[in-house]
Parts: C-alpha cells; sequence; structure tokens
C-alpha cells in the first residue's frame, strides 16, 4: 500500500534560490520522480524527512517574468500544484523589493487556505535582514515570514521546524535509503523574525548575561556577592590580578543568570597596562551581555565619570537597571535622589532605579526578580497586528505633522529585532518625521507595553528602501 504523505510544494519566480533549497534539503540532485496531472513535467517529487518527519517535496516551474498571457497561464499551473499539496512554500529573491506578480501569486495562494509561508531568500548577513521589512506588504503574519540564506545556509532551522510541525511522526517500519535527515545538513541558528529567537545576542532564552558597571569602590563585588548568596553553582574567576573580571551564575526562577564583575573603571588617563586591559575585558562583556547593573555609590555625589560608564550601556544598547548601593548610609530621601539621578542619566530614562544595601541585604531579592522582569522586556517580541493598532491609535490621538505643506502618512510599522526591540517604520518621506514625533511614539509603546528597562530602537524608511540607502536611518531610543 502506498503511504499517504503530506506533500510541500515550492513555488516561485525563476533564480530566487528554490532548486537549490529543493537539493539542500535531499542532499543531492534529483531526477524527476513523476508528473502531476494537470501540472508541467517539470514538477520533480522526493521523499524527504524533515527533523523525524516524512514529507514528499514538489519543485514546481519557475514562474517567469514575461508578457501577462504567459504569467497567467505559468500561474494557473503552479496554483493547480499547490492545490494538490499540504503546505506551500512562497520562495522570492530578498535582494529585490516585492514586485506586483509576486503579490498577485501570494494572494491567490491565501485563498486556497493552505498552510502558507513566504520564504525570503538571499537574506545573507545581519545586516540584510532589514530587506525583510518590504516583504509584510504582502499581508502575512509574522510566524510565517522566513528570512534566509540557502548558499549561506542561514535562517533554515525555524523554517524546517515550521515545516516539522505539520508534518506526522515517521512510522517506526518505514525504511527508505532515499530519506534524508535534516540533522545531518550543520544548519545555522540564525532565525529572522522570531519571537523565541535572541537575535542579537547568541545566547539560549532561558540565559541571561548580566553585566555590573560602574567605578571603583562603589560595592560592585559586594553585590555580585549578595545577588549569589549561597546559590552560586558555577565560579570561574580567571586568575592573576584583582581587575581581572569573574563569572559566576546561579539559577533563579528557571533562569540561568550569569554576572560579570568588572572590578572597576578608571578614567581613561590613569588606565595603563593591565586596567586598560580589564577596560578592554569590560567591553567585551558588555557585547555579549542582554543586560547591566549599573551601580552608583548613594553615599556620594554624582560624578562624571559615572556618567561616562553608563553610556557604555547606551552605547551596546543593554536592558538597564540603574542600582543605587550603600542607601543605608545616605540621609536623603530616594525621591530628592532619584531627580538627581534622572538629571544626570537623561539618556537612561527608561531604566529603573532601585535602592540597595550590599550589606544589610536590603532589596537584593526585589532587584533579583527586576533582573527577570527586564529581561522579558527586552527580548519580547510584539506581534505586527498589535503593533500596528497601537500606532494607528497614537496616530488618531496626536496626527502626523505636515511639514511645509508635506502629506506624512506611515504605511505600517513591525518590529524585526528583539535584544533589545528594533521597530521600523515604512512611511512616504521618512526624512520629514521630526525626531519629537519619533519620541512621542516611543512613549505612546511604553504606555501600551510595558518596555521598562529596554532601549527601543526605532527606524523609519521608505517603502522597498535597502539598507545601503540608510540616510532615513534613525536609531532612538526613549
Amino acid at each position: 500500500m502506498e503511504k499517504q504523505l503530506k506533500k510541500i510544494a515550492l513555488i516561485g519566480q525563476p533564480n530566487v534560490g528554490k532548486s537549490s533549497l529543493f537539493n539542500r534539503i535531499a542532499k543531492k540532485r534529483i531526477a524527476i520522480v513523476s508528473d502531476l496531472a494537470g501540472t508541467t513535467r517539470d514538477i520533480r517529487k522526493h521523499e524527504v524527512e524533515i527533523l523525524g518527519k516524512e514529507a514528499l517535496m514538489l519543485d514546481t516551474g519557475g514562474i517567469d517574468e514575461t508578457d501577462d498571457a504567459i504569467f497567467s497561464n505559468v500561474k494557473r499551473k503552479a496554483v493547480e500544484c499547490a492545490k494538490e499539496a499540504d503546505i506551500i512554500l512562497f520562495m522570492v529573491d530578498g535582494k529585490k523589493i516585492p514586485d506586483d506578480k509576486d503579490k498577485e501569486l501570494f494572494y491567490e495562494l491565501q485563498n486556497l487556505g493552505k498552510k502558507l509561508a513566504l520564504v525570503v531568500n538571499k537574506i545573507d548577513n545581519d545586516n540584510e535582514k532589514e530587506r525583510l521589512w518590504s516583504f509584510y506588504e504582502f499581508g502575512i503574519d509574522d510566524n510565517n515570514l522566513f528570512g534566509i540564506s540557502v548558499s549561506h545556509n542561514r535562517g533554515t532551522k525555524r523554517l524546517f521546524d515550521w515545516i516539522a510541525e505539520e508534518l506526522p511522526e515517521i512510522e517506526e517500519e518505514v525504511i527508505n535509503s532515499d530519506i534524508i535527515d535534516f540533522k545531518e545538513l550543520d544548519i545555522g541558528i540564525e532565525d529572522f523574525i522570531n519571537p523565541e529567537d535572541d537575535i542579537n545576542k547568541k545566547v539560549e532564552s532561558n540565559d541571561i548575561n548580566v553585566a555590573i558597571i560602574g567605578r571603583t569602590n562603589v560595592g560592585k563585588s559586594s553585590i555580585l556577592n549578595a545577588l549569589i548568596g549561597e546559590e552560586r553553582s558555577v565560579v570561574s574567576p580567571i586568575s592573576g590580578t584583582t581587575v581581572d573580571p569573574v563569572d559566576e551564575s546561579f539559577e533563579y526562577k528557571d533562569k540561568k543568570i550569569t554576572f560579570v564583575d568588572t572590578a572597576g573603571l578608571r578614567r581613561r588617563g590613569k588606565i595603563e597596562g593591565i586596567e586598560k586591559f580589564a577596560l578592554m575585558r569590560t567591553k567585551d562583556m558588555l557585547q555579549k551581555a542582554n543586560l547591566a547593573l549599573v551601580v552608583l555609590d548613594a553615599s556620594e555625589e554624582l560624578y562624571d565619570l559615572d556618567e561616562k560608564i553608563a553610556g557604555l550601556v547606551d552605547q551596546y544598547g543593554l536592558g538597564t537597571i540603574i542600582v543605587l548601593n550603600k542607601w543605608d548610609e545616605n540621609i536623603e530621601t530616594f525621591k530628592e535622589l532619584e531627580t538627581k539621578i534622572r538629571r544626570k542619566f537623561k539618556f537612561l530614562l527608561y531604566a529603573p532605579i532601585i535602592a540597595v544595601s550590599a550589606k544589610t541585604g536590603r532589596s537584593i531579592e526585589r532587584l533579583k526578580d527586576k533582573i527577570i522582569e527586564i529581561y522579558n522586556n527586552y527580548s519580547q517580541r510584539i506581534p505586527t497586528s498589535v503593533l500596528n493598532k497601537i500606532v494607528e491609535e497614537a496616530l488618531v490621538r496626536h496626527a502626523l505633522p505636515s511639514p511645509n505643506g508635506n502629506y506624512l502618512r506611515i504605511y505600517y510599522a513591525t518590529q524585526f529585532e528583539s535584544n533589545p526591540p528594533r521597530i521600523a517604520l515604512i512611511m512616504n518621506k521618512p526624512n520629514l518625521l521630526h525626531f519629537s514625533y519619533k519620541r512621542y511614539l516611543i512613549n505612546y509603546l511604553r504606555d501600551k507595553i510595558n518596555f521598562e528597562g529596554t532601549p527601543i530602537h526605532i527606524i523609519v524608511r521608505k517603502k522597498g528602501e535597502r539598507e545601503e540607502d540608510n540616510s532615513n536611518d534613525t536609531y532612538f531610543q526613549g
């Protein structure tokens, strides 16, 4: 009895990398197995195994960029093939802007009611992930949009996971030497626009790397010891000198929290020898961190060096908590000190301020909980539909300005990265959008969504604009 496998149709224009993906899945050149009735003879079928599950891959002929009559005929045959399938992978070239023929066919495929993925190929590096914004014009849901690079073997893991979810478990008695195991493909871990994945920081979702920074003698080591207490499970000091960083980890509320104590920063003019090395190590640590604790001495005045050190956090775009140590030695009210800090660190207005005492243990448990909360804010992904609803509400409440009589329009918004959240605004005249309106949008987002402790990056672009045309790029956080 012939096996009833679920069918996956691979559809798209020529030169989008369709055959390359097909061959990568099969790990060899595929001969024609059979023809599907009512379709062209260049449809190839091949059994594959995707993450332990079987499927039948169908590779259709390309949708040619030709005159309307020929396009209509080829499109009809592709749709007929898609009707035979259970899952449709519609592949496009990520180095080009979406064209009307792609949209026309995609919308017709949507009407079939099948499981449908939009696969954007040729996203060859992290910078090119921004190309994905243009393809939100298709109206595709976040979970069904995949940015990959077949030639560089990037971004495919999430696509294969998505496909495997739709396939039945493999039967143990079935043995087929032609079945291909995707586990052997050495697939890259990079995924695009995925709320479950950390895009900027290569860590597991349950791992939190926390940088502890501040001037010398503000109590960073004491806070580290108070936070870890007797719970420490990993201790890895770097032997050599007292200014070497120390990494220590412990489990808390299903998270593995790793702290790196940098042993203090010095004024640049005083950095010599091993201390200069320590500063370099601090910057390396910040690059790998998710969160930063900016430790200040509540018993002393704020120094310019405090501001410079905090500026490193802003530079690396980390989730941030301002920690006031030695609070028990300060006679000022919290409100007075908070006002001073907010005035000094205007660029960290989003960061919560927690007053602690490493000596007495005051508010240390609260600080642990806040680390978890800020990390969740930092790594969250807002669905495009929710984000656009909030932006629409903001536009109703405060209309876009019309500088010099120019009509401005925001087409849509999408969060294309997390860690930290990065949001793209696609509009008609991005260079005319004043920074004050961007600040308003950020504040409105913060009113609707808990982004405490995390910067928000906003980038404004025209439809179809690429990262190399970056005159309208805006990095903004508030």
